[in-house]
C-alpha cells in the first residue's frame, strides 16, 4: 500500500512562515485602511463602496486562478467572460441597492442578496448566448458553460455574501449605515477575524506539532491537530469581536458560541473545496500573485463556505424573538 510523504520539517518551514506574515500584514493593513475610510464615510462614500476595489481585486484575481486551474484539466473557458460574470455578481448587492437608496424613503424593494441573484440569472443567460452565438457542434459549450457558471458563482457569490455582510441592517443603504439600528462594520468584520484567525491557527500548530493527517488525499500537510487550534482560534476571535466588542445593536443568531463554532467549521471546509480543486489541477497553490500566501484562492479560500452562513447568522439574529 503506498503511503503518503511525511510532513515536512517545521524548520524548513520558516522562510515560508515569514513570507506569509509579510504579505498577511500588508493584506490587513489595506483592509483595515479602507475599513476606517467605510465605516466613517470618508468623503461622503456609501456603506460597502471604500471596500469594493479590496473585493474586485479579490475576485477578479481568483476567478482568473481559478480558469487557469480548470484549463489545466482541459476545462477551457472564454476568461474574460467568466471575470465579467465575477465581477457582475460582486457589484450587484451594492450597485443594485444604492441604486434605489433614498434618504426619506422605506426600504429598497430588492435586499442586497436579491440583486446578487438577479445577476447570478443574469450571468447564466449571457454565458448561454455566448455559446449559441459561436457554437458549433463537438465544441464543448457545456464543459465552458459548467466550469465558467461554477467559477463565477464559486468566486463571486460568497464575495458578494461579503458585501451582504457589510449591507445587514441597512434596509436603505440611502441612510447613514453607522449609526443606531444598523450593524456597521461589526458583521463582516466577525467574519474575517474568525476565518483568518482559525487559519492562522491552523497552519501554526500543524506546522509545530501536527501529527495526524487530516485530509491525506488532499492535502498532506493538514493535521486534525491544526483544525482543532483551528476551531479553537474561530471561538475565541468570535468572543472577542462579537461579545467583548459589541458595538452592533444585535448578535448574530446563537451568539458568539455558534458563530464561532459554525463559521470556523465552514471556513475549513472552504479550505478543503480549494484543496481539491488544486488537487485535482496538480498545482501546489493557486498562484504566485500573494508571495508566501500563494495565490488569490489561497487567500479567498476560507470565506468561500463560511461567508454566506455568517450572512444567514447576522440576518436571523436580527429576527424579532417570538
Amino acid at each position: 500500500m503506498n503511503q503518503p510523504p511525511p510532513l515536512p520539517p517545521a524548520h524548513g518551514r520558516g522562510g515560508t512562515f515569514v513570507s506569509r506574515a509579510v504579505v498577511a500584514a500588508l493584506t490587513l493593513g489595506t483592509f483595515g485602511a479602507l475599513a476606517w475610510a467605510d465605516a466613517t464615510a470618508f468623503q461622503g462614500a456609501p456603506p460597502a463602496w471604500w471596500l469594493m476595489p479590496l473585493a474586485l481585486i479579490l475576485a477578479l484575481g481568483s476567478a482568473a486562478e481559478a480558469a487557469r486551474l480548470c484549463s489545466a484539466r482541459g476545462l477551457v473557458v472564454r476568461r474574460w467572460l467568466v471575470q465579467a460574470a465575477t465581477l457582475c455578481i460582486v457589484l450587484a448587492p451594492v450597485v443594485g441597492t444604492q441604486a434605489f437608496a433614498a434618504r426619506d424613503a422605506g426600504p429598497a424593494p430588492v435586499g442586497a442578496m436579491g440583486w446578487a441573484a438577479v445577476a447570478c440569472g443574469t450571468v447564466l443567460g449571457t454565458m448561454f448566448l455566448a455559446e449559441i452565438a459561436g457554437y458549433r457542434r463537438g465544441g464543448g459549450s457545456i464543459d465552458r458553460l459548467a466550469a465558467g457558471f461554477l467559477i463565477a458563482t464559486a468566486i463571486g457569490l460568497p464575495v458578494a455574501f461579503m458585501a451582504g455582510l457589510r449591507l445587514v441592517g441597512a434596509d436603505n443603504p440611502g441612510q447613514q449605515a453607522n449609526g443606531p439600528g444598523h450593524a456597521g462594520l461589526l458583521p463582516l468584520v466577525s467574519l474575517v477575524a474568525v476565518v483568518k484567525a482559525g487559519d492562522v491557527a491552523a497552519y501554526v500548530v500543524g506546522s509545530l506539532v501536527g501529527r495526524h493527517r487530516m485530509a491525506p488525499r488532499l492535502s498532506p500537510g493538514k493535521t486534525w491537530e491544526g483544525a482543532a487550534a483551528s476551531l479553537l482560534a474561530a471561538l475565541a476571535a468570535a468572543w472577542l469581536v462579537i461579545e467583548w466588542w459589541a458595538v452592533a445593536p444585535w448578535r448574530p443568531w446563537g451568539g458568539w458560541p455558534v458563530f464561532g463554532l459554525v463559521v470556523g467549521l465552514c471556513g475549513t471546509a472552504g479550505d478543503l473545496a480549494e484543496s481539491l480543486v488544486k488537487r485535482e489541477s496538480g498545482a501546489k497553490d493557486s498562484g504566485r500573485s500573494l508571495g508566501g500566501l500563494g495565490g488569490f484562492l489561497d487567500l479567498v479560500d476560507s470565506p468561500l463556505f463560511a461567508a454566506p452562513v455568517a450572512w444567514l447568522l447576522w440576518v436571523l439574529g436580527r429576527w424579532p424573538a417570538g
